[in-house]
């Protein structure tokens, strides 16, 4: 199925909960061109049923369609929203790449789960979905995650200079980019997620802003080795995660209960620095330049931190490449929506562990 119309609508609803990333896309060049952005945030009420669906719970297949249903209903009225804001018709688009959100990620088991009903999309926008992009992968034995570094290698890459690129979400994962080099990329382990949950329970707030309260806590040594003793950081790539391995429950098991919440917190942002760092060091070398996509760029303290034990690399988010750091997700959704009308290959083999390279992703028709 090969679309003339070159415009597409890449829709990100990710680990952190927050709300809806939707992007415009032009690919009528060889280089994507973002024409317009939208944010809309979650309200308490879905961002509470998308968190209780981590876990097994009464009546959960029920409950997992009927939110399904309301996602649909706000990724197509953050369309709405989008297309409004860029003055262009449904008519002109060729597709809704949407990711749908996440509620389980197991690899292992060979399934991955992001609700989304795309039929529904489909017929609220009257515009070709795609979705369920990870299912392929997974079925092929691969991690079905991340699949964003085959995007990353496409626009950030650079045939002199050896860059890794970091998104920053609830999860973190990573791109390393070097010339010469096969493109690797793996999760790296919690991004903003543990942070965001720790400064929820103890302040009420959705997130750390800058990092600020991490910053009035300490690092506590003992604390951060017991975090970094998970196994999940000792594994080798290909290697994936979320909420199913890092979660509120999991802070608690390696506190004492003595702790102060600000030293928590303090080691939190410690542990998604650090993960991020040693990932680098034992699997990406030595790049000169690491750049930041995702809500984590603007974590003041935290990109202090990634500089601070990358003392001789470059550390600055993804609006120094000209790819704003909120959108690069959506972006990277775009476009995989864009290679699977065009019949062709979005993951890398040699990044999710698949045994070979793979269409992804299912197309509903308007």
């Amino acid at each position: 199925m090969t679309s003339a119309v070159p415009l597409v609508v890449g829709l990100m609803s990710g680990t952190s909960l927050d709300g809806i990333d939707a992007a415009l896309v032009d690919f009528s060049r060889s280089h994507p061109r973002t024409l317009a952005t939208f944010w809309q945030p979650y309200s308490d009420t879905i961002r509470q049923r998308a968190l209780r669906l981590q876990a097994a719970q009464h009546d959960e297949i029920h409950s997992a369609a009927l939110l399904a249903n309301e996602l649909a209903r706000c990724y197509a009225e953050a369309v709405g929203h989008l297309l409004t804001k860029a003055g262009v018709g449904a008519g002109q688009v060729a597709a809704i790449g949407c990711h749908g959100q996440t509620i389980r990620h197991q690899p292992a088991a060979g399934y991955t789960v992001q609700l989304n009903n795309p039929a529904l999309l489909a017929e609220l926008t009257g515009i070709t979905v795609v979705a369920d992009f990870r299912s392929r992968d997974i079925a092929a034995g691969g991690q079905g995650a991340p699949l964003v570094p085959a995007f990353h290698a496409a626009i950030f890459g650079d045939p002199l200079r050896h860059r890794v690129i970091l998104n920053i979400g609830g999860i973190a994962n990573l791109t390393d980019l070097k010339p010469g080099h096969a493109v690797r990329g793996f999760d790296s382990g919690p991004g903003n997620l543990l942070m965001d949950a720790w400064i929820e329970r103890h302040k009420g707030l959705r997130y750390d802003d800058g990092g600020q309260w991490a910053e009035q806590g300490q690092v506590l040594p003992e604390l951060l080795g017991h975090f970094l003793a998970d196994s999940f950081f000792a594994a080798s790539p290909p290697k994936s995660c979320g909420r199913d391995e890092f979660n509120l429950p999991w802070i608690e098991r390696h506190l004492a209960g003595s702790e102060r919440p600000e030293d928590v917190q303090a080691t939190l942002l410690e542990l998604s620095a650090v993960s991020a760092i040693r990932a680098i060091d034992r699997w990406c070398g030595n790049p000169v330049e690491l750049f930041v996509c995702g809500g984590g760029a603007h974590n003041r303290a935290l990109m202090a931190r990634l500089q601070h034990h990358l003392a001789n690399c470059r550390v600055a988010s993804t609006n120094s490449l000209d790819q704003a750091a909120d959108w690069v997700e959506a972006l990277a959704f775009a476009w995989l929506a864009w290679r699977t009308l065009n019949g062709e290959t979005g993951n890398l083999p040699e990044v999710t562990g698949a045994r070979g390279p793979r269409i992804l992703g299912a197309i509903y028709p308007h």
